[in-house]
């Protein structure tokens, strides 16, 4: 009985070699394969981010400065949501970039959403300028009362714009969100120092921003008779501390007018 020939295996001298000539070239491409599938995936966590809202990439603001509080809103939807229950399911963001927190807003189920940009919107992108021909978007002077009637929306969202208005100004602007809206003025600033003015600020809402600190905003508030929304500011720290997130902007909690 004729035996048949050992079966020849990667590696034997003979042929078969390609990168499994030998163990030793195996462990070398082994490891410069893991290197490089190591170096892959550092670079996709940088850019894309991680944790609970690494969906959410901060993009440009189109306000110049070093941060946005209008990308924190973004950031904050799903804490908002938790807070503010189905009150989240018809709001008004009022600020620079509101398009991009209306398309935000309305990637969520059955949410409606709209939008006031406080400036021109000529260098916005196409999906901006359809929302805006749509009338979910609307550019208006926040300086002045909004074309909406009372409670016309439950919940408002006001963001950087605020940061813009002189007293004078301010004193017309917050109650008015609140007239219109029906459960609440939640309201985004950056902290002082945060940022700093550029000339293009300037020509664009009259005056450099000016970042005030929560001493000043609380008192400012007694002042025009708005109160805190207490109910809604320990739903938002319950959800914030399970989420663990933290804002890097001032988040007011207000209650709307009755």
């Amino acid at each position: 009985m004729s035996r048949r020939p050992p079966a020849r295996r990667y590696g034997d001298n003979g042929g078969g070699g390609g990168i499994f000539t030998s163990s030793k070239s195996r462990s070398s491409y082994l490891h410069i394969g893991l290197v490089m599938l190591g170096g892959l995936m550092l670079i996709v966590y940088l850019y894309s981010g991680s944790g609970e809202f690494s969906g959410n990439k901060e993009v440009v603001s189109r306000v110049e400065g070093d941060f946005s509080c209008t990308v924190e809103v973004e950031r904050a939807i799903p804490i908002l949501k938790k807070a503010y229950g189905d009150s989240m399911l018809k709001v008004l963001h009022v600020g620079p970039d509101s398009c991009s927190v209306v398309s935000r807003l309305l990637k969520e189920e059955e949410t409606e959403a709209w939008g006031v940009e406080p400036y021109d919107i000529e260098e916005a992108d196409r999906n901006c300028k359809r929302l805006v021909r749509k009338g979910i978007v609307r550019v208006a002077d926040v300086k002045f009362p909004l074309p909406y009637r009372p409670k016309s929306f439950s919940v408002v969202i006001a963001s950087d714009a605020l940061d813009y208005l002189s007293p004078r100004y301010l004193n017309k602007t917050l109650p008015d969100l609140a007239r219109i809206s029906a459960d609440g003025v939640i309201i985004f600033t950056g902290f002082p120092g945060q940022r700093k003015a550029k000339v293009s600020e300037v020509s664009k809402f009259g005056r450099a921003a000016k970042l005030r600190s929560s001493t000043w905003w609380v008192r400012y508030f007694l002042q025009i008779n708005l109160e805190e929304n207490e109910a809604a500011v320990k739903k938002f720290e319950q959800a914030s501390i399970k989420r663990s997130y933290r804002p890097n902007c001032q988040i007011f909690h207000l209650k709307s007018f009755h």
